[in-house]
Formats: C-alpha cells, sequence, structure tokens
C-alpha cells in the first residue's frame, strides 16, 4: 500500500494518505508533508518528539496534528521522518515522532510549508483516507 499521494489544487498542493487504520493514515499525511519539505532520504531517526493532542474532531485533530508538526519544524528546525502513533482515538492522539535537527551540509529542503488549512479537508473512515490541503 502506498502511504500518500499528492493532489493538484490551483495555488497549494495537497495530499491523500492512506492506511490500514487511520491512526497510518494520519502518520503517513506527516510523512506525506514532510517529504514536501525536504528530501527524506539523508534524515536520520535519532531525535525523537512526544505529541499529545486532544481536539473536539477527528477533522480539527488533522489540522492541529499537520499544523503542530510544521511549528515544530519552523521553530527547532526538526526534519521529521518516522511518526509511531500510540493512541489514537479520533479525537486525540499520542505519538512518537523521529528525526533530526536540519543540516544544510546533508539534508536538501525541497519546498515550503506555511499551513495545513481546513479547506477540501476530508476524512474518509471507511477506505482509512485523509486529505488535506497545505498553504506553500
Amino acid at each position: 500500500m502506498k502511504r500518500f499521494k499528492l493532489i493538484e489544487h490551483t495555488a497549494d498542493m495537497g495530499l491523500v494518505a492512506y492506511g490500514h487504520d487511520l491512526a497510518e493514515a494520519f502518520a503517513n499525511a506527516a510523512y506525506g508533508l514532510f517529504s514536501i519539505i525536504a528530501d527524506l532520504g539523508n534524515v536520520q531517526e535519532k531525535e525523537p518528539l512526544q505529541v499529545d493532542l486532544r481536539e473536539e474532531d477527528t477533522e480539527t485533530l488533522l489540522f492541529e496534528w499537520l499544523n503542530y508538526l510544521l511549528y515544530i519544524f519552523d521553530v527547532e528546525m526538526l526534519l521529521l521522518k518516522r511518526f509511531d502513533i500510540e493512541h489514537f482515538d479520533g479525537s486525540g492522539l499520542k505519538a512518537t515522532c523521529y528525526g533530526e535537527k536540519y543540516d544544510p551540509s546533508r539534508h536538501r529542503l525541497k519546498r515550503g510549508v506555511k499551513s495545513a488549512t481546513y479547506h477540501m479537508l476530508k476524512i474518509d473512515r471507511e477506505n482509512n483516507q485523509v486529505q488535506v490541503i497545505l498553504d506553500v
């Protein structure tokens, strides 16, 4: 099963992420997000980041999950590559994410992403898919 695919959007960039369950789809959405930002081939999984989020609904959780990870990248320059979601109940998640600090001598940034948006955001519970449009 592929993790995600990019989708066309006029000014922004979108992705659809897949999983065996919604937790895996959320993890793959995060992986897709960082795949847009950087070439993940040289990123090592040596720095863990604990994430614990709770929101009103699954759509808001996806929005906040991706935007929190973008915030971590913007503030700490932490490129994340692996997303182990230990708990997911649709309105909350606990995850350990792994990556390392951006090093311009080893990492190639590809595209800046400003934020995830609510525009066209979809949660497909039946097929364990999520869709999000990113403001680039």
